[in-house]
């Protein structure tokens, strides 16, 4: 399969020190099976960082997630135990960082707000049905990837794409 990174730059080679930990499945590498999707993340590192857009694709052999050679979660979809997961991750509290060990893990993106989320419900103001349904993507539900360790990212075949 095809899978697509967003970025305002070229990537040379993917780096897990320079992603941030505090990310829906913690620190990885995060690719989509969109390529809108990818340009939409693109379009917002511009905005942000300046720029331009770039789609930095890569092909993977996803039977590597079902024959054991990498550890793998999958998330079908908005559910408790992906919002488990989330908090876990994205909890800044948590020092040092939660860490799972999945080589990569694939499900639902989470809400924009997700931080403002985690303090509602770290703090008791929401319960876990409606940390969920905050959680979930105003775009509508959309997958990711998430590469997790170095093993993970060397299976990551650079494509060239148009």
């Amino acid at each position: 399969m095809i899978l697509y990174h967003g970025s305002n730059f070229q990537i040379e080679r993917i780096d897990l020190a320079k992603c941030n930990p505090y990310k829906d499945f913690g620190q990885a590498f995060y690719l989509t099976s969109e390529k809108g999707q990818a340009l939409d993340i693109a379009l917002a590192r511009v905005d942000i960082f300046g720029g331009k857009p770039v789609i930095n694709a890569f092909i993977f052999n996803e039977q590597l997630l079902s024959d054991g050679t990498l550890s793998y979660k999958s998330f079908d979809g908005y559910t408790e135990q992906w919002a488990d997961f989330i908090y876990q991750n994205r909890d800044e509290t948590n020092l040092p960082p939660f860490k799972h060990s999945y080589d990569v893990v694939y499900g639902p993106i989470a809400n924009d707000r997700v931080g403002l989320q985690i303090r509602n419900y770290r703090l008791g103001n929401i319960d876990k049905k409606e940390f969920l349904l905050r959680l979930k993507y105003m775009k509508g539900i959309t997958f990711q990837y998430a590469f997790c360790t170095t093993s993970a990212i060397e299976k990551l075949q650079p494509y060239e794409c148009e």
